[in-house]
């Protein structure tokens, strides 16, 4: 069955985007190669929780980013805002609480006071550019 295996993230820099996404998220440095243009193929993706997945997610396996460095204006402008001001990604977490007190201390801005609903515990935060993310833990 086909899945998503990555999304592309277009980022002003490699290393900045790198320090936001291993550090503050927490994510995992899957690949950085140098192309030997002066362009990188870097790839971060959440670490694997431990236990029964969430539904439509594999076991050990969630979509990784591209972080793909902007190459010209049109692509400078498209920074941080690749969904129009919408959420656009969403990361799921098994433990709501130990992640938003991890990323607040991180200095993540998170846009709301976590809310509860009745698909589960979420709080919108925005990303080192502003892209807008949903801290989910499904109920």
């Amino acid at each position: 069955m086909p899945s998503i295996a990555l999304v592309t993230l277009v980022v002003d820099d490699y290393d900045r985007a790198l320090a936001f996404y291993t550090h503050a998220l927490g994510f995992e440095l899957v690949e950085d190669t140098d192309r030997g243009d002066g362009s990188r193929w870097v790839v971060v993706r959440p670490r694997p929780v431990p236990g029964p997945t969430a539904p439509g997610h594999s076991p050990g396996h969630s979509p990784g980013l591209l972080l793909a460095r902007a190459r010209d204006e049109a692509q400078r402008a498209s920074v941080g805002a690749q969904t129009g001001g919408r959420v656009g990604f969403f990361l799921h977490t098994e433990d709501f609480a130990r992640d938003h007190a991890r990323m607040l201390a991180a200095d993540v801005r998170f846009l709301e006071e976590p809310r509860h609903e009745p698909y589960g515990t979420v709080a919108v935060f925005e990303d080192l550019y502003g892209n807008r993310w949903d801290l989910l833990q499904p109920a």
